[in-house]
């Protein structure tokens, strides 16, 4: 029997809910089809939004979504995308697919998606082939409530009340897609650009520079020695820093390819777990170099791209990027999110790539059909952490799998709610191998539990065949005696326990 130890009395950080964020950009079928139908649609929507689709956002909790990209960002002009749908210029999406933009949903029916969802938006501005104006311009048609030409050009455009923007992201992935610039440079590019990134009113604006790929530390340290101190007012004018980005995808691949999303063996599916796992070492080899800067922690780490990345599925566009999920997806999403959990007092945001229909969305749609994925429920699983205070917790494991791929079989996070209730979500990594566990709790009686859990072979994934193959199930096998839980978690499982003092 495993031990599981959970210390009420010894807190952590807060841990903050938009670390549970999403990422929809104009790739695939993740706008269009997926979230924006039109409102001439046959499926029921709402000014164009599926109904469906939106209703299951909400039901996650999602804090915060980030749009219009992604690589697409950096091609992207907001005006072309604005005033009368009709009269709204086409383009070429060259970077997914080589089809037609239409530009049908821009700024205003994106706002009005995160109001139907009650999410925060998260914006990511044109730095590779955009202006500082064209940036500056935005910010002011989404955020002045004056008279200016910009704030008169959204009340003609039919909104008279200005939005909220409480981020922004200045530039994407701009040492590949969004320019091929140096760090060198592109930190003097960040000081230029922000400084247009202007807050007017109340509105309060967290700016996000583009940070790391993968493992470039080299980034980091450039970064934050460039542009994390020289905060406060210059002139009358912030220069600032809110956040720095870092983007990891779990892409276990070869020279034959990243491998299928839905037909892997045992092999792969350990790489898989070990390739998810190293976000914990990135995430701390990059908040040691931010440390040494900001040892106040004023700076977040902001993972605004992560998830799995395979070949597509077979016969769909590549430029689409659309693939299957399954529990491998759903056990990735786990520990990925614990991890961030652990690291919460520098992680202030996440953003699981991508929403719908688009590598490791939550929900997949076929015409009028939609259907829950594996890491759907995940996040359901999570989302009592959402804003929770981290507790200390620890639980011993046993490493598994094959000798080159070697992983510990158990991954947990705990934390405590504003209610006092405590939240626990534990995966068991293994394929074959049931464990039972014993969890003590120190520092708060336990009265009572609530479990949920989500298992399956390795492959099982839900289809329009059988859309709920792999749902959420009530988990009552839970033995409470002098405040100590006794239970058995089953092979590839995601399980959450709330207990109530």
């Amino acid at each position: 029997m495993r031990k599981l130890v959970i210390n009420a009395e010894k807190k952590g950080e807060k841990i903050n809910k938009n670390i549970y964020g999403h990422f929809a950009e104009h790739l695939g079928r993740c706008i269009y089809e997926g979230i924006f139908v039109g409102e001439d649609s046959p499926i029921p929507n709402v000014k164009g939004m599926r109904t469906d689709v939106v209703e299951a956002l909400r039901q996650i909790k999602v804090p915060v979504l980030r749009w219009p990209g992604g690589c697409f960002a950096d091609e992207y002009h907001w005006m072309d995308g604005i005033g009368p749908q009709s009269e709204r210029k086409r383009m070429i999406n060259t970077h997914w697919g080589g089809v037609v933009e239409d530009n049908s949903f821009g700024t205003h029916e994106f706002m009005e998606l995160c109001d139907q969802v009650g999410c925060a938006p998260f914006i990511s501005g044109n730095v590779g082939s955009g202006t500082v104006r064209e940036m500056g311009d935005w910010v002011e048609y989404m955020t002045f409530d004056g008279i200016s030409p910009m704030a008169d050009l959204r009340r003609a455009n039919g909104r008279e009340a200005p939005w909220n923007v409480p981020y922004f992201g200045v530039g994407n992935e701009n040492w590949g897609c969004g320019g091929n610039m140096c760090v060198e440079y592109y930190a003097g590019v960040y000081r230029h650009y922000q400084t247009y990134v202007r807050e007017y009113g109340d509105n309060k604006i967290a700016k996000i520079a583009c940070g790391a790929n993968v493992d470039d530390y080299h980034w980091t340290d450039v970064m934050m020695n460039r542009c994390h101190n020289a905060t406060g007012p210059i002139n009358g004018i912030t220069f600032r820093m809110d956040g720095l980005s870092l983007h990891y995808y779990t892409s276990p691949g070869g020279p034959e390819g990243r491998g299928s999303a839905a037909d892997f063996d045992m092999y792969k599916y350990f790489h898989t777990m070990r390739d998810a796992l190293r976000m914990d070492e990135l995430i701390r080899e990059h908040s040691r170099i931010m440390d040494r800067y900001d040892p106040e922690k004023k700076v977040g780490l902001v993972v605004d791209e992560w998830g799995t990345w395979f070949d597509v599925a077979e016969g769909t566009n590549p430029g689409f990027l659309y693939q299957q999920n399954t529990m491998r997806d759903a056990l990735v999403a786990a520990v990925t999110l614990n991890i961030f959990n652990s690291h919460c007092d520098r992680v202030s945001m996440a953003n699981l790539a991508q929403t719908v229909n688009v590598l490791q969305s939550v929900i997949l749609t076929q015409g009028e059909e939609m259907l829950l994925t594996p890491t759907y429920h995940v996040f359901d699983l999570y989302k009592g952490h959402q804003d929770g205070t981290l507790l200390e917790s620890s639980i011993e494991t046993q490493h598994i799998g094959p000798d080159e791929y070697t992983v510990p079989d158990l991954h947990l996070s705990a934390s405590q709610g504003a209610d006092d209730v405590i939240h626990v979500t534990l995966a068991n990594l293994s394929l074959d191998t049931a464990q039972s566990i014993c969890c003590q709790v120190e520092g708060q009686p336990v009265s009572s539990v609530q479990g949920r859990i989500l298992t399956g072979e390795m492959d099982a994934r839900n289809d329009f065949d059988d859309k709920d193959r792999i749902k959420l199930q009530t988990f009552v096998d839970i033995l409470v005696e002098d405040g100590v839980l006794q239970f058995e978690i089953p092979p590839c499982a995601v399980m959450e326990i709330k207990l109530n003092a």
